[in-house]
């Protein structure tokens, strides 16, 4: 992963996954709607409203209360993921890796895979976002941490993670052997947090969560948080919840909601950038 950086000659990488239906109740998926909405480009800030700016490109991103940014680019996984167990397990080290597919970088030619099918991710991803729905609740939260343990719903495939069982019979060579039970991203939620509401429509409510709910966007906060551990890479990660409302006012709003966010950790993490250059220069 890059590092975030004031060269404005530069841009900042953030993927973005959705999850597709949920069974029979939830056939479209508003996590999903939302992130194949966004724009390439995070759009410069402008006044509060509950409507997305159009796309303007990239470009630097002065404005009154937050620092400039770099151009950042938004780039989707170009499917649904399946509410699987399997499949995120399956997924989730191929997005970091970047060769889950999708289009390529701008001037970056496809891989030469069969068919030209697979195309590379771009070589560098400074956040990743996931987003998932929370069944009929109002308000949006971004999670603090992933679990490793208490899986104990079925997936849309009608299959458990039974991962107590593949742990004693995998022992040392288990996929999360030695990662603890719980994993928290790096990134500063309260300052986030902070940041978000004052970028946002007012009247919106933003909270942070301390409990992702033991199901597949647990489980793919966890994978992604578990595999950064793993790598001795810093967990610049966030899930984001989102109402299950999949009407075209509540999607608007919520791409709304998440370009700020986006905005609201790029800054942030700017923000924390300089204080450590300034400490470290003192």
């Amino acid at each position: 992963m890059g590092s975030v950086g004031a060269d404005d000659t530069s841009h900042f990488t953030v993927l973005i996954t959705g999850f597709g239906p949920f069974k029979k109740d939830y056939p479209i998926n508003p996590s999903w709607e939302i992130a194949r909405s966004l724009p390439e480009w995070l759009p410069p800030l402008r006044a509060k409203s509950t409507t997305a700016t159009p796309n303007p490109g990239p470009g630097p991103d002065p404005t009154p209360s937050n620092p400039p940014i770099p151009p950042v680019r938004l780039v989707v996984h170009p499917e649904p993921i399946r509410v699987s167990y399997a499949v995120v397990r399956d997924l989730v080290p191929k997005l970091w890796r970047g060769t889950a597919g999708g289009p390529p970088p701008p001037h970056q030619p496809a891989d030469g895979g069969e068919g030209g099918s697979v195309r590379a991710r771009p070589p560098r991803i400074d956040l990743t976002i996931h987003i998932g729905m929370a069944g009929p609740r109002l308000f949006y939260s971004i999670e603090r941490r992933g679990h490793r343990d208490g899986y104990g719903m079925e997936d849309v495939d009608g299959v458990l993670l039974g991962d107590e069982a593949r742990r004693g019979r995998e022992g040392p060579g288990w996929v999360w052997e030695g990662v603890p039970a719980e994993l928290e991203t790096e990134l500063d939620l309260e300052d986030v947090l902070g940041r978000w509401r004052g970028s946002s429509p007012n009247n919106m409510d933003l909270r942070i969560s301390e409990d992702a709910g033991h199901y597949l966007c647990d489980f793919i906060y966890f994978s992604s948080l578990a595999h950064l551990y793993k790598a001795g890479a810093k967990r610049k990660v966030l899930f984001l919840h989102v109402p299950s409302d999949a009407s075209q006012h509540s999607i608007a709003l919520g791409r709304e909601l998440l370009l700020q966010l986006v905005r609201s950790v790029v800054a942030s993490e700017m923000a924390r950038d300089g204080d450590l250059k300034a400490a470290e220069a003192s």
